[in-house]
């Protein structure tokens, strides 16, 4: 579906080191993928979760997870992403049966785009170890909406298919009439806390919240935000090995 998430990935510096972590904390098990040595996808009870790549030191990125919008031509999408004042930094490339390219939209935030086939089940698809939400944290909401939709076709999509519902506090992302995302402000580009700079973040669903936060930091990571009980369920954000950012919550969205 264009436009639409279809994937998230880690880019992280040692593939081992965080197939072991996930493997603990989230039950994922893991096969090579694309012929690639350097990328593995992560399964869930034998569906596709996420993407994991070893390109950290090779490509100069920094460890981080990023969602991936799907796309008919990442050349053309490419470039609207330059025309707009944003930075295409790798591609669109080659990658498996697809094409990809590595972004940053116009404030800082980094997210890839990817064209050819996507898991038509994997937006919508939620449970215990699997993604539940993306959540842009940016500095100008509006404008952040205004980008992504021109780029990403967000304004063109049928209503019923992907599009995007402004509330007070946040933009949200809608596939088929339901939440995946959401698009927040308050983030500033200087910030010394990665936590607070523009950037996608992914959430993953979990059983047991405390739980999960406790097997992270068992497993070498980091709990950056103890659990806590808010609207949403419970949630906690967490650190993995390498540093790679992301939130665990109980409830599916």
């Amino acid at each position: 579906m264009r436009g639409a998430p279809c994937w998230v990935s880690l880019i992280t510096s040692d593939l081992r080191l965080a197939q072991d972590f996930y493997h603990g904390l989230l039950g994922w098990e893991f096969r090579p993928a694309f012929h690639r040595k350097e990328y593995v996808v992560a399964y869930k009870d034998g569906a596709p979760v996420a993407g994991i790549g070893a390109l950290a030191r090779s490509m100069g990125f920094p460890v981080a997870w990023s969602p991936y919008f799907a796309v008919e031509s990442a050349d053309k999408v490419s470039d609207r992403i330059r025309e707009r004042g944003a930075t295409v930094a790798v591609g669109p490339i080659p990658f498996g049966p697809g094409r990809v390219a590595w972004a940053a939209d116009p404030m800082g935030a980094p997210f890839g785009i990817w064209e050819g086939y996507t898991e038509p089940e994997w937006p919508v698809r939620r449970g215990p170890g699997f993604p539940s939400w993306i959540e842009l944290r940016t500095r100008d909401i509006f404008a952040a909406t205004i980008f992504y939709s021109e780029v990403l076709g967000w304004d063109t999509e049928p209503p019923e298919r992907c599009d995007v519902r402004y509330t007070d506090e946040q933009v949200l992302v809608r596939i088929e009439g339901r939440t995946v995302g959401s698009l927040r402000g308050g983030a500033l580009e200087s910030a010394p806390d990665p936590r607070i700079r523009p950037r996608w973040h992914v959430y993953f669903c979990v059983e047991d919240v405390p739980a999960a936060a406790e097997r992270a930091a068992a497993s070498g990571g980091e709990v950056v935000t103890p659990p806590e009980e808010t609207h949403h369920g419970w949630e906690s954000t967490l650190r993995d090995r390498q540093g790679g950012l992301f939130t665990v919550m109980s409830r599916e969205n």
